[in-house]
């Protein structure tokens, strides 16, 4: 069966059929994948059973992936691969984190608009999330995942507003992003390992050729800007960003697979049933260069 393109959104997001992501898969389909995401920034595909080592694989016809933040401390891990990241509210023996579990208090900053990895000197690519259980929704929100369109939003700018914003570089910093919600427990030495980062706030990406914003929680302040105007101009180009008609939201089914390219979209994660268990598992692509190697 041939690979189907569905348009989701106005401007992000797009609903892939046809494909069986456990079968191999040729050069001929990662490139149409490929150009599906360049056009689309987020691809759902819906009914996928897919083991940790079947996405880690199919991950890898992407690019090198990630051992991210949480999968590179010491200890026991819940999954075998430090490629696939655990984005679950369980701990290792699968049991619900408690409400005060330092772990789960850490991923909450994952509820705000963010870039994956932002705060790497070289940055993350694709990210795919594949969920394995789906809890039910809580009052505030059914554990939806939300995606914002950065090439819609810098293309609604003004060139006045253009002009301002491209050439400038912007520092990002984790532990600005958990400061935000009151999060500091980190373990010894994390502070040192992961030093903030400087990006680019206007990235042209190289697929598309569409310039978007570079904006992300970890975004702590415009270089060469007096920190407090830095970050009310960062905070109202993010309010600009996620404004609705820029948003997909995904509503998870267990099976799905959504992959998205983080060079030109935000994402957040919305509340859920806490008390049940959520299993999501990640792979994460790797860039190759800064981005202020890049050309704007």
């Amino acid at each position: 069966m041939a690979m189907t393109v569905t348009s989701l959104h106005p401007h992000i997001g797009a609903e892939i059929g046809g494909l069986d992501l456990r079968e191999p898969i040729d050069a001929a389909g990662v490139q149409a994948i490929w150009q599906a995401i360049d056009a689309h920034a987020v691809l759902v595909f819906h009914d996928q059973r897919l083991s940790d080592e079947e996405l880690r694989r199919f991950a890898y016809r992407f690019g090198e992936l990630e051992i991210g933040r949480s999968a590179a401390r010491p200890g026991r891990r819940r999954l075998e691969f430090p490629e696939i990241g655990d984005i679950s509210n369980l701990d290792e023996d699968n049991r619900v984190r408690a409400r005060d579990d330092r772990r789960r208090l850490d991923s909450l900053g994952n509820r705000l608009w963010h870039t994956d990895a932002s705060y790497m000197p070289v940055p993350v690519v694709l990210g795919m999330l594949f969920a394995v259980t789906v809890p039910p929704a809580s009052p505030f929100g059914a554990g939806e995942t939300e995606f914002a369109d950065m090439r819609a939003a810098y293309d609604s700018l003004s060139d006045a507003q253009k002009a301002v914003v491209d050439d400038l570089v912007v520092e990002h910093d984790v532990f600005w992003s958990r400061g935000q919600i009151g999060f500091t427990e980190f373990p010894p030495g994390e502070r040192e390992q992961y030093p903030p980062s400087r990006q680019r706030l206007v990235r042209r990406h190289p697929g598309s050729g569409r310039k978007g914003l570079y904006l992300s929680a970890h975004a702590s302040h415009i270089v060469g800007w007096p920190i407090p105007e830095g970050r009310l101009l960062l905070s109202d180009l993010g309010e600009h960003a996620t404004r609705r008609e820029f948003v997909y939201s995904h509503n998870w089914r267990i099976g799905d697979l959504v992959i998205w390219d983080n060079r030109d979209t935000m994402h957040r994660g919305r509340p859920h049933d806490e008390s049940q268990p959520r299993d999501l598992r990640r792979a994460t692509t790797l860039d190759i260069g800064s981005t202020l190697d890049e050309a704007a």
